[in-house]
């Protein structure tokens, strides 16, 4: 008995030293003063969005949570709320896989709150499935719903710049296949083997492709965006993860990847840090502004995948986006 107490005491130390030694964060960085500001974090229920909502907070902003399950919406905010004694954060109910839910949500924060200064594109799944809309589920709620969202938003962030947008991208955009010649399937599961796989690596491409024409069409509005690759980060995304696959899946889970707040550091780098402005558009990793795979600095399927995603919400090229500025995103 002694020695399977030594062993496992063994190995719990062994565990601690490689998880620490493996995977060195930096450390964390100055907080900003925010009071007088007002953030959208989507997902901000738990993981990633939860810890960006937590340092949004802590630095004195007005905080929404905009999330799908009311009742640990409800729980995030009370939290945060003890946490930091900041009582300006509140829950409302966002459900992207909902287009409907998205209007509604914009809607009721239109009438509801006069300011808006930083929108946290930040929730995602990877499960696969199909929405009320007939889309795949990855990529309505990774990369439609916020499109929608941001556009619906869009008129009060420039009535409240400088204003910054950032979107929650991944280093899965690598494997994106999105070319302008498919995007009349855009939307629908791609055929093969690994069909969900390939989705939420198309909709993490989308997502940096969103951020450049983005910034591009808001040229001189000092309204602002950032795509960002969290890190590999330990959070709900994979609870889908198949039972056969989380054995050998778990253990590199708990050794090399980020937690959640280390997992919000580059988001809250783009929303915050001063004198970012001149890196709109571009996409950021470790707090710094890297490349992109080369589809992902493709302006013409950046416009290409924009005016889609605009048939596909029902915008139709209106729905107040402005029109593009004739420059391209600084490389």
């Amino acid at each position: 008995m002694g020695w399977v107490l030594l062993g496992v005491g063994l190995l719990l130390a062994l565990y601690v030293l490689l998880r620490h030694g493996l995977r060195r964060a930096p450390p964390p960085p100055a907080r900003p003063a925010l009071r007088g500001r007002t953030a959208i974090v989507t997902g901000g229920s738990s993981g990633i969005g939860a810890a960006t909502a937590l340092e949004l907070a802590r630095g004195g902003a007005r905080v929404v949570l905009a999330a799908r399950s009311a009742p640990r919406g409800e729980a995030a905010a009370r939290r945060i709320r003890r946490e930091t004694g900041n009582a300006e954060v509140r829950f409302m109910q966002l459900d992207l896989a909902s287009l409907r839910s998205v209007r509604a949500f914009a809607s009721a924060f239109l009438r509801q709150e006069p300011h808006l200064h930083l929108l946290i594109n930040n929730a995602g799944v990877s499960a696969g499935g199909t929405t009320e809309d007939g889309f795949s589920l990855p990529f309505q709620v990774n990369h439609l719903g916020h499109f929608l969202l941001t556009q619906l938003l869009q008129e009060r962030l420039q009535s409240c710049a400088p204003s910054r947008v950032v979107i929650v991208a991944s280093r899965a955009h690598c494997a994106g296949r999105l070319r302008p010649d498919t995007l009349a399937t855009l939307g629908r599961p791609p055929p093969g083997l690994l069909s969900t796989f390939q989705d939420y690596c198309d909709s993490k491409l989308a997502n940096v492709l969103h951020a450049r024409e983005l910034a591009t069409r808001l040229q001189g509005t000092q309204v602002t965006c950032y795509a960002v690759h969290p890190g590999f980060v330990n959070t709900e995304l994979f609870r889908h993860t198949p039972l056969w696959l989380k054995p050998l899946f778990l253990p590199l889970v708990w050794l090399f990847f980020l937690d959640a707040a280390e997992g919000a550091r580059t988001s809250l780098h783009c929303a915050t840090h001063e004198g970012l402005e001149p890196f709109s558009g571009r996409y950021f990793a470790d707090c710094r502004p890297q490349e992109p795979w080369p589809p992902a600095r493709d302006d013409r399927l950046a416009r290409a995948l924009w005016e889609a995603s605009e048939r596909l919400v029902g915008l139709g090229g209106a729905g107040g986006s402005p029109s593009p500025a004739p420059a391209a995103v600084p490389q």
